[in-house]
């Protein structure tokens, strides 16, 4: 089958699965998640999805998540996108209390998810995951460049893929500004706008309170809080300024306002800020190493599961910025390597339980590319032991990492996103690619190796070992509701 009837062909297999067409509010997609707005949460028939060879698992959080995978969710969502459009008959309700429950589940889904914390959390991934896809395809590029370089060849060619590699990163607040005025209800363009000002050369002849700016200074975060200044200048504006000229104050106005406090008074505190973030994170690997990476790559999955790791995306992005790399998601990405581990010891000791083993076989592969969620909620999570040995998996690869960092050598990504296998054309170090190759690789083996190891050996109670070889096991049962991941 040509791959854009397989894409059609399983948008259309997912569609009446999910209620039909009358039972979409939303569709969009990330990463590796087809993300659905649903009218009716009881027309959906889980087990049927979670059946389909194309789904790797479904989550559930403010919108209905179905992983497909990097890569098929964007060829995917279109197909789906276009079905819902055309419209499809919705199959019809057994009963009343069908639609009842269907609203109860909504309502507390929402309330479950409406806390603070878990909102700002969404707003920050809401902004900076569209701009993964970016930093993933810039970071390849400046990875196959910095190879160029190293080696001489093509040095005609190395200049062009150098502006290629930088120029997104060059201006990257521009697009944070823009995402960030429209998470929080302004107009984008004004958001953007106010933000391109942290970027502009220009800046370099403003001194602010007696120093000079720099280009650039503050960074990520300074083009944030830009960003929501200007929502909020631009929404008081809207109360009180007159209609008749509203489309001509309202604009200069936050852009003026906005744009004076950034400039006197933002990108100096969100510069030291973000000077702040480079310098702990150095600190952190280069001292304690060991025991930092032991801690992130052992708790990184309980983040994931409590939506928590969404405050460590802005963190990655000013890294990258100020250094070309994030020395924390290699030492996060062992959590992966744990959890594969963990998998595959379960494949082993469940020797009776085809299900189960059917699951792991079919979710191992995106394992090693970094997606994690199949393994997670489809295996780990549900044993409940086997989970814990995971993070053991995850923190021993950590503490690899993190060694080496203490040695002096230490071990970046110059994009967040992928993870696993998938992040060796990002890798970037202090040293040859060679040495940083090798140490994340040796990461990897000590995360796979530790994950299998304590769950071979502890991860089952007798009486769990006997309930997998004697029944389907959990790989069909529903796991918890998380946040978004960050591969995701």
């Amino acid at each position: 089958m040509a791959p854009e009837n397989s894409n059609h062909a399983t948008a259309a297999a997912i569609l009446p699965l999910v209620g039909g067409a009358a039972n979409i509010t939303s569709v969009a997609h990330c990463m590796t998640r087809l993300r659905l707005g649903l009218k009716n949460r009881a027309l959906v028939r889980d087990d049927a999805l979670r059946a389909l060879p194309a789904v790797l698992g479904v989550v559930e959080d403010d919108t209905y998540q179905i992983v497909l995978g990097p890569g098929t969710v964007a060829r995917v969502a279109p197909e789906f996108e276009a079905l819902v459009s055309a419209g499809s008959p919705q199959p019809p309700s057994t009963a009343e209390e069908l639609a009842e429950r269907g609203a109860e589940l909504k309502a507390a889904r929402k309330a479950r998810n409406a806390t603070p914390l878990k909102l700002l959390l969404r707003r920050i991934a809401n902004i900076f995951v569209p701009l993964i896809p970016a930093l993933i395809g810039c970071g390849i590029i400046a990875g196959l460049n910095g190879l160029l370089v190293n080696l001489g060849w093509l040095p005609a060619v190395t200049p062009a893929l150098a502006a290629l590699a930088s120029g997104f990163m060059a201006l990257i607040a521009v697009f944070v500004g823009f995402n960030t005025a429209k998470e929080f209800g302004g107009t984008p363009v004004l958001g953007g706008a106010v933000a391109a000002i942290i970027v502009f050369p220009g800046v370099a002849k403003i001194d602010a309170f007696g120093q000079p700016l720099s280009p650039g200074q503050g960074g990520v975060l300074g083009a944030l809080g830009a960003a929501v200044l200007a929502v909020y200048v631009e929404k008081g504006c809207r109360r009180w300024v007159p209609e008749s000229l509203d489309v001509l104050v309202t604009p200069t106005l936050t852009v003026l306002v906005s744009g004076l406090v950034t400039l006197y008074g933002l990108m100096f505190v969100a510069g030291e800020v973000a000077t702040g973030i480079g310098h702990g994170a150095n600190w952190l690997l280069d001292n304690t190493g060991a025991f930092a990476g032991l801690v992130l790559g052992g708790l990184f999955l309980p983040l994931v599961m409590l939506g928590l790791h969404q405050a460590l995306i802005p963190i990655h992005a000013t890294l990258i910025e100020q250094q070309g790399y994030t020395v924390l998601l290699p030492v996060l990405a062992m959590a992966g390597a744990g959890q594969v581990g963990c998998a595959v010891a379960v494949y082993v000791r469940a020797k009776r339980n085809e299900p189960l083993r059917a699951t792991i076989k079919s979710a191992l592969p995106a394992g090693l590319l970094g997606v994690g969620e199949p393994l997670i909620y489809g295996v780990s999570l549900p044993l409940g032991r086997p989970f814990v040995t995971a993070c053991a998996g995850g923190a021993a690869g950590g503490a690899f990492v993190g060694l080496f960092s203490m040695l002096g050598d230490r071990v970046g990504s110059t994009a967040i996103g992928p993870s696993g296998w998938a992040l060796f054309p990002l890798l970037r170090g202090n040293h040859g690619l060679g040495t940083t190759i090798a140490i994340y690789a040796g990461g990897l083996v000590v995360g796979y190796a530790v994950g299998f190891a304590a769950t071979y050996c502890l991860g089952f109670s007798k009486q769990l070992l006997a309930d997998l070889n004697a029944a389907p096991g959990p790989a069909e049962t529903s796991a918890p509701a998380p946040l978004e991941s960050a591969n995701a």
